[in-house]
């Protein structure tokens, strides 16, 4: 089957990224993964973890991160718009922005590419397959609301990591599952067990 891309841009919640790379390699999924500059330096600021850019210790990083030795993973360089996936006639099945930052956002919904998140996004719209980007930011203004109509517009879906309760979490752990899982749901993939909404509950008599 062809391989999804994951991409991961430089916005806050980066343990969803690494989540949804784990849950995608136990599944067996192939993975095309690209870390952005940004990505790498929210790493480094809020985790104090150093991500490679070279894409082969960067392949060793996620792999030991996720202990995962399962499915397929290729990393590419942030900037690399040379890669495979940078064309429209390699094939995927969708690929997942996750998290979005607004910067991010900007410019792919101007049509501008100055790294290979952009790219590859910009291939999946014009190519008319799956792209699912979530926002992480937080309120959006008039500018960002825009931007993202214009994407949907295009073709994409729009899925911010909202949380919810009723699958009653009881661990940060469960919510990022939750999150993750929910956003995979938009491209048809069952990731993940999740308790699932399933109507309101009988009173107690």
């Amino acid at each position: 089957m062809a391989p999804i891309v994951l991409a991961i841009s430089g916005a806050s919640a980066q343990p969803l990224a690494e989540r949804a790379l784990q849950l995608l390699l136990n599944a067996g999924e192939q993975v095309e993964l690209i870390t952005s500059r940004g990505a790498i330096g929210v790493w480094l600021a809020e985790m104090g973890v150093r991500v490679p850019s070279d894409p082969s210790a960067q392949e060793a990083f996620w792999r030991d991160r996720t202990g995962s030795r399962d499915g397929s993973l290729r990393c590419h360089r942030w900037n690399d718009q040379a890669a495979a996936i940078a064309s429209g006639s390699y094939r995927t099945r969708g690929m997942v922005i996750l998290p979005a930052s607004m910067g991010t956002v900007g410019r792919i919904a101007s049509g501008v590419a100055l790294d290979l998140v952009e790219r590859v996004a910009d291939v999946h719209l014009k190519e008319g397959r799956p792209l699912v980007i979530c926002p992480r930011e937080t309120p959006w203004n008039l500018v960002h609301l825009r931007n993202l109509t214009s994407l949907a517009e295009a073709g994409a879906r729009i899925a911010p990591p909202v949380p919810a309760w009723y699958h009653q979490p009881t661990s940060l752990d469960d919510m990022v599952d939750f999150l993750v899982i929910r956003v995979f749901d938009v491209l048809g993939y069952e990731l993940g067990d999740l308790k699932r909404w399933q109507g309101p509950s009988s009173p107690s008599p």
